[in-house]
Formats: structure tokens, C-alpha cells, sequence
């Protein structure tokens, strides 16, 4: 992976040659990047630049056999480390290379990939994945042992919000204490979520979302697609590369939660005064409490950003709303003066507080319809 096969951000592209072609390099680097932004991508093609040697050109006057190593991601002084669960094949203490296989795959085939994204392909089911203290063991491990080509040894470590705490502690004292030409990258969606003691030993870099014009340009030059399309899907998209991929290809998992988002705000609205619809709201916490954790948040941040929505065409911001519902009985227009400023914080705090309970694994179904009924007080807010 190269810089130059890497959409928009391309500040943070001059940096990182910049700092590699002096010799500055800080040997702890925190990159901070919304999904579909390319942070990974930039964190492997900025390891390909210092491994490989190569120049402001890429891959001209560099080292080509180690460029080509990296075209499957298997340069031995690169490292990853990234979020698991254990599956049939890893029934206990699950670590990164215990899924490298599954990794370069995910790498392959969504570089622009997210974290739902990920564990989807590990099929978690129910399971939250997270990095452990035996991740941690693997990296002073592999960075104990003398760099392959003599130069720098690299570890990623992908979403690193979710290491726990035993992991974090273990990192930070590697932090504290680099071995010579060894470089940490780490990645993040949700920059409060690392410890701080971490956060204030790395040298922080933070990614824009992407341009509306890099993401059309992208989807013109990459999937041949019409120009006018490309701009509308850059629109609907809002910065996120991944998402436009999935548009481009109908393959939009946000579909199935619209269907649920729409079914649940209609179950709100009837619930008023009427007992005997609150049984639907019911049957409805139950239909969402039975899919995986990890569905049910993505779910959930979903509802967040359709109230962010409506809340932005109630107050005459056409141009910054993109959503465009596929059923044509659901009347977006209609629903938006119900959420307003005097009930959107509400809004936003329940959804919160219910992504947090869930992510802590407190109970789905009785989160959702508590969820459920405060929603049917707060949408009829004047």
C-alpha cells in the first residue's frame, strides 16, 4: 500500500514523508480517523515507505522485493494487532496472530473497511471483541527479536481503544521504555477512549473525513462510475469511503436499520395514550435484543445520526441532509418538526447511556424498551 493509491488527506501524507525522509520519526504515533477516512491504510503505506526505503516517488530507487512484500501485507517487521473474539477454532485467550489469515483478507478485500466490518467477517455473533493482555505479550515478544532487514520494526495496533486494562498498562511501560528502531502506531476512532497516560506518550495526528470531491473523484477514477452519480453518492456518504463503496454496490447494511428505525419512531408516535401499543414496542426490543452486540450499537449510532437528520431538516439545512428513505410510505419531512431543541439532547443522552449499558453487557431487551418508552415521552415534546 502507497501513499499515492490513498484518497484525500493528503497534508497528512506530506508530513509522514517528510518526517520518514529526515529521520524524524517519533517512535509512538497516534492516529485519529472516523471510519472510512484511510487511516489504516495510511499507517501500513507510511510503514511500506520506512521499511522500503523508498522515495518521494514511491517505489522509485526503494527496495522493490520489499515493496512487493507488502502487496500481501506479510513483511516480517510489520506487525498488527487488532480486536478478537473467541470462535470455534480459538476457544480461549484469542490473539491477533491466532486470525492472521482472516486479517490480510479483511485488508484485501475492505481496505477501507470498519470495525463492524471486521467482526463481521470473524462472525462474533454476540461476542464483543477487544484486545487483551496476550496481545500485549505477542508485541514485547516480537519486538524482543532483531529487525528481518536490519531496519525499524513496525507494530500496528488497529483500534486501540479496545484494549482492556491489563493490555493497556502492558503497552504503556513498552511505551515508556522503546527498544531501538521501534516504531508504534496506533490507531483510533475514539481518541477519549485510550488512557490518558498512553494518549500523552504518542505524538497525535488527526484525519479529516474525506472530501466529498476526493470520494467522487475515487469512485470515478476506481468503479467507473457516471460522474453525477458519484457526487451524489459522495453526498450521501459524508466523508466515509467504506460507505460509499457499500452504496455503490447496494451493498448498504444501513437498509435493515432503517426498516427497524422506522418501525420503532411509528411504534412511539401510536404508543401515546394507547397501553395496547406498547406491546409492539416490545416485540420490537425483542427483535433488536435478539442480533449480536456489535449490531445493536451500529444500530443505535445509527438512530443517532436519523435524528441528527431530521433535526437538521426542521431547521431548513437541506443541504447538509442526505438521507433519502427507501420507503416511500415513511414521510421524512413529516417526522422531522417532532425532534427539536427541546427534545434532541434527551434524544441524543438515552441513545447514549443505552449504547453504553449495552457495550457493558447489561441486559438488550430490557435496555431497548426502557429505551423504547422514554422515546414515546420525548418525540411528542412541543
Amino acid at each position: 500500500m502507497q501513499f499515492n493509491h490513498i484518497i484525500g488527506n493528503t497534508h497528512i501524507k506530506n508530513h509522514l514523508v517528510q518526517s520518514a525522509t529526515t529521520g524524524r520519526i517519533p517512535h509512538a504515533q497516534l492516529f485519529v480517523g472516523s471510519e472510512g477516512s484511510g487511516v489504516l491504510l495510511t499507517a501500513i503505506a507510511y510503514a511500506q515507505y520506512i521499511l522500503c526505503n523508498n522515495t518521494t516517488t514511491e517505489n522509485t530507487g526503494g527496495n522493490e522485493a520489499c515493496n512487493l512484500k507488502f502487496n500481501s501485507f506479510s513483511h516480517p517487521d510489520l506487525h498488527f494487532v487488532y480486536p478478537t473474539v473467541t470462535t470455534d477454532e480459538v476457544k480461549t485467550k484469542p490473539k491477533s496472530i491466532d486470525f492472521l489469515t482472516d486479517w490480510r483478507k479483511f485488508l484485501v478485500e475492505k481496505p477501507y473497511g470498519s470495525i463492524f466490518d471486521w467482526y463481521t467477517l470473524l462472525d462474533v455473533k454476540n461476542k464483543q471483541g477487544e484486545i487483551r493482555v496476550e496481545d500485549a505479550q505477542e508485541i514485547l515478544k516480537s519486538l524482543s527479536l532483531k529487525a528481518y532487514e536490519g531496519g525499524y520494526k513496525i507494530m500496528i495496533v488497529w483500534m486501540a481503544d479496545k484494549m482492556n486494562v491489563a493490555a493497556s498498562n502492558k503497552l504503556l511501560k513498552l511505551l515508556e521504555e522503546p527498544t531501538d528502531k521501534t516504531l508504534f502506531i496506533l490507531i483510533t476512532e475514539n481518541e477519549e477512549d485510550l488512557i490518558q497516560t498512553i494518549r500523552s506518550r504518542c505524538q497525535v495526528l488527526h484525519f479529516s473525513a474525506l472530501s466529498e470531491t476526493a470520494i467522487a473523484e475515487a469512485l470515478v477514477a476506481n468503479e467507473n462510475m457516471d460522474a453525477k452519480k458519484a457526487q451524489k453518492t459522495a453526498h450521501k456518504a459524508q466523508g466515509n469511503y467504506n460507505k460509499a463503496l457499500q452504496l455503490c454496490y447496494d451493498t448498504n447494511d444501513d437498509i435493515p436499520f432503517e426498516e427497524w428505525f422506522i418501525t420503532w419512531v411509528r411504534a412511539a408516535f401510536r404508543a401515546k395514550g394507547n397501553a395496547a401499543a406498547i406491546q409492539d414496542l416490545i416485540l420490537w426490543s425483542e427483535q433488536i435484543a435478539a442480533l449480536g452486540r456489535e449490531t445493536q450499537k451500529k444500530f443505535l449510532y445509527f438512530c443517532v445520526e436519523m435524528f441528527r437528520q431530521a433535526l437538521l431538516l426542521n431547521y431548513e439545512t437541506k443541504n447538509l441532509v442526505y438521507f433519502e428513505p427507501a420507503d416511500s410510505g415513511f414521510n421524512f419531512e413529516k417526522f422531522a418538526p417532532f425532534v427539536n431543541g427541546n427534545n434532541i439532547h434527551a434524544i441524543f443522552t438515552e441513545l447514549s447511556t443505552a449504547i453504553y449499558h449495552i457495550e457493558r453487557n447489561g441486559n438488550a431487551k430490557i435496555i431497548l424498551t426502557d429505551l423504547s418508552i422514554k422515546l414515546t415521552r420525548l418525540i411528542h415534546t412541543k
